[in-house]
């Protein structure tokens, strides 16, 4: 089979590569992939200037996290899946030995510390390969939807994530919701599952204006803040969006180099509100302890999301309430990967860039 193999410290460190197919192994399941969705770092990943903010397995892997495809093989142990499946993918793998932390990689991607490497080495491979072995944990079927085609069905990688984070802040029809960084990849996503979860209000903010104006076309329910910088003002400015203030604030600014749009995010819940954070910040956060205090404000740190997240994002699709089609898709062939990861680096909003294997 063809794979993309990244060799950390090789020159060039990414090569398609010409490999056996993986073997179905107890507990596992092999899957002929159809579609993989880009993340919008992946080309920077690739160069190296992310290293150290991620751990590689101890020999060279094949990279891409989430993707769709079609059951071929199952080991021996595996129950539930068949060969003809069609199944969702994705790289978060958690040990299931029954232990208080059990360790957790997302393969084709990072390990998540130094307890990690021995799971790290055990699945290391990602998705941008015809086949892909992944544990029998990890399938998610997508009964029901095999009529929508494969490019689009990868769009679901584009949705695990920010779903896991509002279903972890108890999002429930009828609240309102702050989507902080709703211009990004993982933000635009975040208000469309916002909506599909029956949310009353969802204010989108960002400084990218004509992304926050493509959302709120969308949905009457989607109102745009534009922030300008000032905590003292964006936090006015999100409380009179909230009509004095909101359930719950889903944090996913990439890269945040100040705290300022989280913390405005923050003052403008109202009270017993919940703030959840899945984006990344190179500074502190800080919090004012008597105002956390008066206002019994709950902060969530909330990573990737639960097998049970999966199937629930699933039957959202299943049920018509979150509607694919609103994803703007850009598609390449597998040996198109540099291009491919080119065009994922200029992704907003809604798009998504898919590469595209096997027919």
């Amino acid at each position: 089979m063809k794979a993309w193999q990244f060799s950390p410290g090789e020159t060039p460190p990414l090569a398609l590569v010409e490999q056996a197919r993986p073997v179905a192994r107890r507990g596992a399941v092999v899957v002929r992939m159809r579609a993989v969705p880009l993340l919008s770092y992946l080309g920077d990943y690739v160069r190296g200037s992310l290293a150290r903010h991620y751990q590689y397995p101890e020999q060279p892997f094949v990279i891409g996290t989430n993707g769709v495809g079609v059951v071929e093989a199952v080991g021996e142990g595996v129950h539930h899946y068949k060969p003809g499946q069609a199944v969702l993918v994705h790289p978060y793998v958690m040990s299931t030995e029954n232990v208080d932390d059990p360790v957790e990689v997302l393969s084709g991607l990072t390990g998540t510390g130094p307890q990690s490497t021995g799971l790290l080495n055990d699945w290391p491979d990602g998705s941008l390969s015809e086949f892909a072995a992944v544990p029998a944990t990890v399938p998610v079927s997508l009964e029901g939807l095999t009529h929508i085609a494969w490019e689009r069905l990868a769009s679901l990688g584009k949705f695990i994530v920010p779903f896991g984070g509002l279903r972890r802040g108890r999002l429930a029809a009828g609240e309102t919701v702050i989507v902080n960084g709703a211009s990004g990849y993982f933000g635009a996503a975040a208000v469309l599952l916002a909506l599909a979860m029956g949310a009353e209000r969802v204010v989108a903010t960002a400084r990218d204006v004509s992304a926050l104006q493509t959302l709120a076309a969308m949905d009457k329910r989607v109102r745009p803040v534009a922030l300008g910088g000032s905590i003292e003002h964006d936090t006015a400015a999100l409380r009179e969006a909230t009509d004095g203030g909101a359930h719950m604030a889903f944090d996913m600014v990439g890269r945040a180099c100040d705290a300022n749009s989280t913390l405005s995010a923050l003052g403008a819940l109202r009270r017993r509100g919940r703030l959840v954070l899945m984006g990344s910040m190179s500074v502190p956060l800080p919090l004012d302890y008597g105002q956390m205090l008066i206002n019994q404000w709950e902060v969530i740190g909330h990573f990737m999301y639960s097998a049970e997240d999966s199937r629930r994002l699933i039957r959202l699709v299943r049920a018509g309430l979150l509607d694919l089609e609103a994803v703007r898709l850009q598609q390449y062939a597998l040996e198109e990967l540099p291009q491919a990861m080119d065009a994922a680096a200029r992704m907003r909003g809604l798009d998504c860039t898919v590469v595209k294997l096997n027919g």
